[in-house]
This record gives C-alpha cells, sequence and structure tokens, in this order.
C-alpha cells in the first residue's frame, strides 16, 4: 500500500475512475471508459509491476497488435461490402414525409452540431428526396443527448426481412470444451453498412436545418439487425461452429487453452482489419474463463443461467401478511404442473390463507416458502429456448413496480421483476404499463429479436400504441426500442396475468393511490362517485369519450370530408349530409376520417368478442350497415390479411367439384333444419367435449349446444326441446347424417310424435348436408381464434361465438343472419305440423 499512499491516489470503484499524482507534480485520471493507457504508459510512471500485469491481462499483447480496429472514431465511409442495406417496399406504397417535431434551444444547439459531425464523417448528404421522416433527441444515461430518426411511417410499408438468426441453443452447443473466452462488440456496427445507391432517398429526415439523406446505415429502420446479422454470417462464415459465435453485432471468440485462444482471437481481428470493421475496445472483454453472453454465464464448466434472470424470485422477501402468502401462491400456483408435490410442499402456506386461520409464520411455512422459490428457479421450471416461435411475455405494472415472465410453449424461460424508481412512480397507467413492456424486450432481446412475439398486458389501450398520432418524448424513446421487435400486444385481464401480476406487486414497494385522474374524469363528464372501487377496479377502470364523439371530433379536422360538405352546401350532390347529431353522414352512414379511428373501427368489428375474426367480406358488409369511407372495402380486406390469428387457425376452403343438387328452399324460418356434432375436443371443466350445431336452412342462422359425449338421447332430447321447440317452434323436417343419437329409437319417435319428418344423408357423402359441414368449418375456425385471443376453455366463449356467427353478414342470403332471424311474426308452430 505505500506505493499507493507515495502518488496520491484515489480510486472512485463506483464511477469507475483512479487518479494519482506524480512525484514532479503532474496529475494523471483514467476513467473506465477511457482505454487509451496501456502498459508503455504505466512503465513511464514508474507504477508497480501488479498494475502493470492486471492492465496487459486486460488488454493482451495479440490485441495491442490490432490497434486500429480499436479506433476512438469510425474513419468514414465503410467500403463497398457484399451486403448494402436495401429498403423493399410493399407494392403500392408511396413517399412518405412527416411534419418536424418541436425542439428547445439545447436540443436545437445539439442537433446542429451532430448534423455538421454526420457531414464532416460522410454519413448523411443533402437530399431533395420526397421521403422525410422527423428527427427527436432521447437522453442517455450520462444525460448526453442521442439523434433518432422517427422511421415509424417508413417501417410500416416496408417488406420485412425474414433473414433467420441462430437459436440460441444451438448456438451454446458449439462451445464444447473450452476454457477460454472473449467477446467483441463493435462500434456504431450499424454505421459501418452502406445504404444500396437507390434506396438512399427512402433515408430521407427532416430537421429545421435542412433535408438530408444516410448513405450508411442508420439506426431504427426496421430491417437493420436482420442485414448486419447477414452482413457478420459472411464475414465469419468459415469460423462459425469453429470458433466464433457471431449474434448481430457481439462477437464470442472461444477456445480450449490460451495458445490456442491466442491464434483464434488473431484471426478474428486480422478478419476485421481484413474487412475494415471496428470494435469498441471499452466494450470488449478478453481472456477470461466465464462471461456473461445472451443471458448465460459461459465458462468452462458449462452453460448457465444468468443469476440475474432468477433474482426476481431468489430474492423474494419473507411474507408478512395473508395479502403477501396470497401473491406468491399466485405466481408459484400458475406453474403447479411442473412442481412435484405441489400441494404438499404449499400446504402450510395455503393454510395461512383460510378466513378462521390466524396469521401464524412458524418454521414449516418458511420451510415451504424456501422449498418452493428453490422449485421455481430450478428445472424443469426454467428451461433454454427451444428452436424458434412460440414466445409469449407476461407484464404487469402496478404502483409497486414492474414484473414480466418470459415463456416459450407454456415452458418458463426466466422471471424478472423490479420496484418502480422514485420519478416512475409519477408515471401514468399507460406509461407504467409500457415501461413493463419495454422493460421485458430490453432484458430477453437475444431471445426475442426476429420472432413473433405475444405480448400479454392487462391494459387495453396499449393495443394502439403503434397508431397513436401524440407521444410524448418517453414514449418516442421506448417506441424506438419497439419496432426493433415483431410482437402482437394481446389484452390480458389481471387475475388471468398471474405471474407478472404478482411480480409487480411485491410487498417491499407497497404503493397504491387511487387514481386523481379519473376521479377528475369522472367528475368533468358528471359523473359523481358515491362508493369508493376496489384497487382492481381501479387498474382496469378507463374514462374516454365514445367512439361516436371522437369520430364527429376529428371530422372536424379532415380536410378532405370538410371539402365534400362545402360542396353539398354549394349544391353539389357529394352524397355527405349532415345530421341532426351534428356529425357528417354518407346517407345514413357515419363517416370515419382517415388515421387511427379506422384502424380502432377496424379492430372493434374483426378482433372484438362479439365478432371473432370475420372473413373480409362478411366484415366489409357489416361495417358498412353503420360506417362509410373511400376505399373501405380495400382497406378491410387489407386489415384481415395481415391478421397473424386468421393466418393461424383458418384452413383453406374451396368450392366442391361438381354439380350442386340443393335441397328445396323453405318458406319459412326454422321450420326446415339441419344438424351435426362436432365431436373430440378438449374437456373442459364443465365435463363438455362436444357441440351439437343446429341450422336453420332459411335464415342459415345457427344454435351451438354444449354436451358430454356419453350423454343419452334422453338427455339430448331434453336439451332439444328446451333450446329449440321452446325458442323456434316445432320443425318440419330435419336432415342429418346417420349417427346412432339421429338413428335411435327414442329420437325416431320423439319427432314421430312432435311431426317432423327425419332425412338421412347417404353414407359416406356429407355434401347431403352441405350446410352443417360449412357451419362447423366456421365455427372450428372461429373457436380457435376464441382461445387464441381470449384464452380459457372453449365453452367459455360458445355463447360469443354463436351470437357473432348469427350477427354477421352471409354471402347466400345476402344479409345479417340476426336481422333476417328476427324479422317477420314472432309466431311459432308449438304443435305438430299437420
Amino acid at each position: 500500500m505505500d506505493w499507493l499512499t507515495a502518488i496520491l491516489a484515489n480510486i472512485d470503484c463506483g464511477q469507475g475512475k483512479i487518479s494519482f499524482q506524480l512525484p514532479d507534480g503532474e496529475s494523471y485520471e483514467f476513467a473506465r471508459d477511457q482505454n487509451e493507457f496501456n502498459a508503455e504508459e504505466l512503465e513511464r510512471f514508474e507504477l508497480p509491476v501488479l498494475l502493470q500485469g492486471v492492465v496487459e491481462q486486460s488488454f493482451p499483447r495479440v490485441v495491442e497488435e490490432f490497434k486500429d480496429v480499436f479506433p476512438e472514431e469510425l474513419p468514414g465511409l465503410p467500403p463497398d461490402r457484399a451486403v448494402e442495406f436495401s429498403i423493399d417496399l410493399i407494392p403500392g406504397a408511396a413517399p412518405i414525409a412527416k411534419k418536424i417535431y418541436p425542439m428547445n434551444k439545447e436540443e436545437l444547439v445539439e442537433l446542429n452540431k451532430q448534423i455538421k459531425e454526420l457531414l464532416s464523417k460522410g454519413f448523411i448528404q443533402p437530399s431533395a428526396s420526397p421521403w422525410g421522416a422527423p428527427v427527436l433527441f432521447v437522453k442517455k444515461k450520462d444525460s448526453t443527448l442521442r439523434l433518432v430518426i422517427d422511421y415509424r411511417a417508413l417501417n410500416e410499408v416496408t417488406i420485412k426481412n425474414k433473414y433467420p438468426l441462430p437459436r440460441i441453443d444451438q448456438l451454446f452447443d458449439q462451445l464444447g470444451e473450452a476454457m477460454v473466452f472473449s467477446k467483441i462488440d463493435l462500434r456504431s456496427g450499424y454505421h459501418q453498412v452502406k445504404v444500396k445507391k437507390e434506396d438512399i432517398p427512402k433515408t430521407a429526415f427532416r430537421t429545421r436545418y435542412g433535408h438530408y439523406e444516410f448513405l450508411v446505415m442508420p439506426f431504427g429502420l426496421t430491417n437493420a439487425p436482420a442485414i448486419f446479422m447477414d452482413l457478420m454470417n459472411r464475414i465469419f462464415y468459415q469460423y462459425l461452429d469453429k470458433f466464433v459465435i457471431v449474434f448481430i453485432d457481439d462477437i464470442l471468440v472461444y477456445s480450449k487453452s490460451e495458445e490456442e485462444h491466442e491464434r483464434h482471437l488473431r484471426i478474428v481481428l486480422q478478419t476485421l482489419r481484413e474487412e475494415q470493421l471496428y470494435a469498441k475496445l471499452s466494450k470488449c472483454e478478453f481472456w477470461l474463463d466465464q462471461i456473461p453472453f445472451l443471458g448465460h454465464i459461459v465458462s468452462g464448466e458449462g452453460i448457465s443461467v444468468d443469476p440475474k434472470k432468477v433474482e426476481a424470485v431468489k430474492s423474494w422477501p419473507t411474507p408478512k401478511s395473508v395479502a403477501e402468502i396470497r401473491s406468491f401462491l399466485g405466481l408459484a400456483g400458475y406453474y403447479r404442473r411442473f412442481v412435484e408435490n405441489f400441494s404438499r410442499i404449499a400446504e402450510p402456506l395455503t393454510r395461512l390463507t383460510r378466513k378462521e386461520e390466524k396469521f401464524n409464520w412458524t418454521e414449516k411455512c418458511q420451510a415451504a416458502f424456501d422449498e418452493l422459490k428453490e422449485r421455481l428457479i430450478t428445472a424443469p421450471i426454467l428451461a433454454l429456448p427451444s428452436g424458434s416461435g412460440g414466445y409469449e411475455i407476461y407484464s404487469d405494472a402496478s404502483g409497486k413496480g414492474l414484473g414480466c415472465v418470459l415463456m416459450q410453449h407454456g415452458r418458463v424461460i426466466a422471471y424478472a421483476s423490479r420496484q418502480l424508481k422514485t420519478h416512475e412512480r409519477n408515471y401514468p397507467t399507460h406509461d407504467l404499463e409500457l415501461a413493463a413492456v419495454v422493460f421485458a424486450l430490453k432484458l430477453w432481446r437475444h431471445y426475442l429479436y426476429g420472432e413473433r412475439i405475444k405480448i400479454y398486458t392487462d391494459h387495453k389501450s396499449l393495443k394502439y400504441v403503434f397508431t397513436q398520432k401524440e407521444i410524448n418524448m418517453r414514449q418516442r424513446r421506448w417506441l424506438e426500442l419497439l419496432k426493433d421487435f415483431d410482437m402482437e400486444l394481446t389484452y390480458h385481464p389481471g387475475k388471468a396475468n398471474k405471474v407478472a401480476d404478482a411480480l409487480s406487486r411485491r410487498p417491499e414497494a407497497f404503493f397504491m393511490n387511487t387514481p386523481k385522474e379519473i376521479l377528475e374524469d369522472l367528475r368533468k363528464m358528471g359523473i359523481e362517485v358515491i362508493r369508493p372501487l376496489t384497487e382492481g377496479m381501479w387498474q382496469n377502470l378507463q374514462v374516454q369519450s365514445s367512439l361516436i364523439d371522437r369520430i364527429k371530433e376529428a371530422q372536424q379536422n379532415d380536410s378532405k370530408l370538410q371539402k365534400m360538405w362545402k360542396q353539398t352546401e354549394e349544391g353539389l350532390q357529394t352524397g355527405i349530409r349532415k345530421h341532426p347529431d351534428g356529425s357528417l353522414r354518407f346517407g345514413d352512414r357515419l363517416c370515419v376520417p382517415s388515421g387511427d379511428l379506422r384502424t380502432e373501427v377496424m379492430s372493434e368489428a374483426h378482433n372484438s368478442q362479439y365478432s371473432i375474426h370475420p372473413g373480409s367480406t362478411k366484415m366489409y358488409k357489416d361495417l358498412r350497415q353503420t360506417f362509410w369511407w373511400h376505399g373501405m372495402e380495400r382497406e378491410v380486406a387489407r386489415f384481415v390479411s395481415r391478421c397473424l390469428v386468421c393466418q393461424q387457425v383458418k384452413a383453406e376452403h374451396q368450392r366442391t367439384a361438381g354439380l350442386l343438387q340443393p335441397l328445396p328452399i323453405p318458406e319459412w324460418k326454422w321450420e326446415h333444419l339441419t344438424m351435426d356434432f362436432v365431436t373430440g375436443l378438449p374437456r373442459t371443466q364443465r365435463g363438455n367435449n362436444a357441440i351439437w350445431v343446429i341450422v336453420d336452412r332459411l335464415t342459415k342462422s345457427a344454435r351451438f349446444l354444449p354436451f358430454r359425449v356419453g350423454q343419452s338421447t334422453e338427455v339430448l332430447a331434453e336439451m332439444y326441446m328446451r333450446q329449440i321447440v321452446s325458442q323456434h317452434g316445432v320443425p318440419v323436417s330435419i336432415v342429418s347424417d346417420r349417427d346412432t343419437r339421429f338413428t335411435s329409437h327414442f329420437w325416431k319417435s320423439l319427432q314421430e310424435n312432435l311431426g317432423t319428418k327425419l332425412k338421412f344423408s347417404s353414407a359416406y357423402h356429407p355434401q347431403t348436408d352441405g350446410q352443417s359441414e360449412r357451419t362447423i368449418q366456421t365455427l372450428e375456425d372461429m373457436l380457435r381464434a376464441c382461445t387464441l385471443d381470449f384464452r380459457g376453455a372453449w365453452d367459455d366463449h360458445l355463447h360469443l361465438v354463436e351470437f357473432s356467427y348469427n350477427n354477421s353478414y352471409h354471402d347466400s342470403i345476402k344479409w345479417l343472419l340476426l336481422k333476417h332471424y328476427m324479422v317477420g311474426s314472432a309466431d311459432r308452430r308449438y304443435a305438430g305440423p299437420t
């Protein structure tokens, strides 16, 4: 320690700084991210060999030989490469130019400075392009400003590059007996790739100081990571699976010995030199026996889970109340199928949650709590990702913290949670829920980039985060991250989202206030709150204007609609009229202005529980009853074609070959029926595993009755009398297949007494009852969509599926089923036909 005292050394571990003063009075300071000094400089300072050895280990001799690979700044434009950044647009896409975002004085000074730097490096040039994205600034951790181009509009019309990313589990399979590791991080990797000449104008951005376009690949474009991955794979192709792992701009070099590692590292650095690719020395790590990489700890002993992944569960504090026990059991119970003897282990805890039980935390309770935590963070709960696809994130935020769970194919990959920072406690609910999503995506980017992700949140309005016009600075920063992912945000009620909800509500961060904003909104609407709401109710409550009111308000700002209304006032026939309620109508249909409201209307007509993913024709015919806008049919077709759920659940249906021999058209509704059964469904908690499908041949309306295979014909007959005859009358005829339930003596006797004639289809010829067959196809599509969108058992959604089916347009009758079903006399036949 004497030599530290002699040079007046000051070591600040928190800031990563070392300062000292030499005998001649000259002072020096070195920071953690400042790596210009080396062993030779330390020798000049005559510091002990011990410190010299540390520095030599951090930056070994082979690295010193390749100093040109680690410049402080990129030297200029990159060379011509085999891979250039291209931007392919969807057919029909037109140039988009957005208005400039306002900036304060400090931002304008920084903008002018950064534009000059980019111009001096040759990364940008003045532009006359019809494209133009706005720019904004995001604060870094060190409070400096980073220039961000808002390319959201361009990304929306860009064809997504599906270049495959390597599977993480297969990457680690390559390591074998590796003992020594180095990690290299490229400096501003994207700026080391040129943009294709013909695509340069598409990168244009607009500022107060001019219109510019990028000659190098900018940050924020949707296909940038895929293009860079392609480049890195080409460059290191001959070394992959041997001693190099590449994931976008991260390079891992692994070897069995130090001698071998020096040779491997030299090859990698020489390749970077030849390809004129440059790395950032402060972010590189060399010659280590274990190293964090892609969320794992890579070492000579093998691959282990990064401790940070399960810190949220490991550090869960001992419960001090029944509410805290329930919160923990909500997390653990969600995965009880993976924990052997879960009920036995958790019994001391569940006993404390009973009403009559006094809270008394015993040693048995502590042992059960500790064992459950241990089971949650060990196999088979936390598994490595298996292949690609199937990723789901359950995120939640509360006044206490953020929580999220990463799952794949129903298996937990990682848990994560953290308390809210002081300033985050002031975030509105919408921003807090979005912060939880961002927290998860940042944490698990190495798993999720390039994958289709379903993110479940209990905040409905997040579904529209990509289409909202007004965004604050914080949301701008987050959207920069979100647009790099192929993700679908789905509403998931808090009660069903047990895990993330529990993680976000950990007791040490307990904090809950009644939202003043909601109370204020309610007062403005003239609503008096006379009974306090529970915590859960407040979290789900949102107050907003009705859709009609928002459309009327937006109509005032839509130049095209206002122009058409003005022409109408001048005596021209535009079809636009003003309704007594002040809204603009096309005939009797409400005019919807262009923008987010159209998307919201289409989303409601397609994704809600009352519509359940209709096809484009049905959806258009339904919407045109109430709404109008120019090009509606085309926009609806495009919206439906992009629906992932429809692509997943709907089979291709083709017209039957040959000439059709249709049955006679009935004269009255619910007099001539068809019937069939859907069997082989998963058994629900109610015991149902089949559906009885009954269709009216005239109106095409249908009834879907759940039942259990094995129930007697007598039970089915009682259901038939209660659900069909009592509501629709006695039918004249029934067409069905030759199922034993329809050919039974009891069923035939019942229909004979009612006066209903039974008609059976020919064996192995289902086309006889084509109506039921087609209805069943639609029913199965809708049920699959329901269980994907809303979860739960299929019979939980069957009544909504029936409502949706009967409330949609049917091409064969050219009308909404429900209207046709309800028109005419309500008289029913209660006695059999004569």
